[in-house]
């Protein structure tokens, strides 16, 4: 029996490690904020105050729905088509530079949102406000163009953003940095993780059964996908030398981010339906964690779907399709919770939208009977104001008319003591 090639294993670790903290960043950053404390209707100052900060509010975003989700396969057959078609005819090297220095710039913006979120989470969030706020406004005339307010701290970064992605465009050689790839890489996956958000389980299982026929056609039955995923030097894969001394002669192990985010954004959704589950349920007054059965199923499921990828692969001495494990390994999960909680009616039906339920709740900023009670209660506090300063000033006349009063009671006691004097 041959001895047992750790340097591979390991490389293999290493990849579903990171594989695994980029699903699990990524899914904490899709939750939605945490809701303050309501104290009655809030006036629309007290509301304008607070959403000024664009980075302590959240942006709604769209929902991928069930119509939308099928259409992924379809779209990615095409994109994954026309690179192999210009691969093929018009070579690799011009579309690498082209598509090295898209990446390049979107690295930016993407690694500085990451480093962002990672200084708040270290930070905290109450100790986070309390750094300066600073507005960036520009007007054409009266009209507002554009608006923007940071944090000092997210100014600061800004510039250090700058560094993979320029060390990676400047990276001379058929073979980028490992360290930059991995660097960008995670973080286009913590991004798309928090920002493209699936609106049921529906749907989730909608788009992974039809990236599971994707995959399979795609891998095995033509060439297409392994011309362009060798062919392409850009950071959109997680790599790990095959080496415990990080050497890079033996080559690396790699994994495509769309097997990172597309099977993420299912595992984001179940962790969404366990803070949901939690805020409805009777210990939502509690503060603290709260219990994530969906969330770890699907994420321990993922991992087994990755090791049985890997093993699988290792045996046959051939790349695999990742989704044709990790798709049926994320569903089954979930059905297997659902049914073994007696939840699979709730969970199934269950929809993710933030708007639907702030007009649930009666918060829906865009509600016409909404902006009425906050300029009733606006225009209440101004009256209680007007009330209060005019009250202070009829007291304050009062008491002015009192000291004159008083003022002149003094003046005739003293004119009537000096007449006695005269007489005595």
């Amino acid at each position: 029996m041959d001895s047992i090639d750790w340097d591979l294993f390991s490389s293999y670790a290493g990849l579903i490690c990171l594989a695994l903290t980029s699903i699990f960043a990524g899914a904490y950053g899709s939750l939605p904020a945490p809701k303050k404390p309501a104290k009655g209707t809030k006036s629309l100052l007290q509301a304008e105050d607070e959403d000024e900060d664009e980075e302590d509010s959240e942006d709604i975003t769209d929902r991928l729905s069930s119509g939308d989700a099928w259409m992924f396969p379809i779209a990615g057959s095409v994109a994954l088509f026309g690179m192999y078609m210009v691969v093929k005819y018009f070579g690799k090297e011009w579309i690498n530079w082209l598509l090295s220095w898209y990446f390049s710039i979107a690295g930016v913006g993407s690694v500085w949102k990451s480093s962002v979120s990672l200084a708040r989470l270290i930070t905290g969030s109450a100790r986070w406000r309390k750094f300066d706020r600073n507005r960036v406004l520009i007007l054409k005339g009266p009209r507002e163009l554009l608006s923007a307010s940071f944090r000092t701290p997210t100014i600061m970064m800004f510039p250090f953003a700058f560094i993979p992605s320029v060390l990676y465009s400047m990276s001379e050689g058929s073979s980028k940095s490992v360290l930059l790839t991995d660097i960008l890489a995670l973080s286009f996956a913590h991004n798309a993780l928090s920002l493209l958000k699936i609106d049921s389980f529906k749907t989730g299982c909608v788009l992974l059964s039809g990236l599971f026929f994707y995959d399979i056609y795609w891998v095995f039955g033509t060439e297409v996908m392994l011309t362009v995923a060798t062919s392409l030097d850009v950071p959109i894969k997680l790599l790990w030398p095959k080496s415990l001394a990080f050497a890079s002669g033996r080559g690396y192990t790699l994994l495509g981010l769309g097997d990172v985010v597309l099977p993420g954004t299912f595992i984001a959704l179940a962790l969404r339906y366990d803070h949901e589950r939690f805020l409805k349920s009777a210990s939502s007054s509690s503060k603290g964690t709260f219990s994530k059965p969906y969330f770890w199923a699907t994420l321990t499921a993922y991992a087994a779907g990755l090791i049985t990828t890997m093993a699988v692969m290792h045996v046959f001495g051939k790349g695999q399709p990742a989704l044709l494990y990790l798709s049926p390994a994320c569903i089954l999960s979930f059905f297997a919770t659902a049914f073994s909680k007696g939840e699979f009616k709730d969970a199934w039906n269950w929809v993710d939208d933030p708007e639907q339920q702030l007009r649930t709740e009666g918060q829906d900023p865009k509600d016409p009977k909404t902006l009425c009670a906050s300029l009733e209660e606006s225009h209440a506090s101004l009256d209680q104001n007007g009330s209060a300063i005019g009250h202070a000033s009829d007291e304050m006349e009062g008491g002015e008319e009192e000291a004159v009063e008083q003022i002149d009671g003094g003046a005739d006691a003293k004119l009537k003591k000096r007449k006695n004097k005269k007489r005595v």
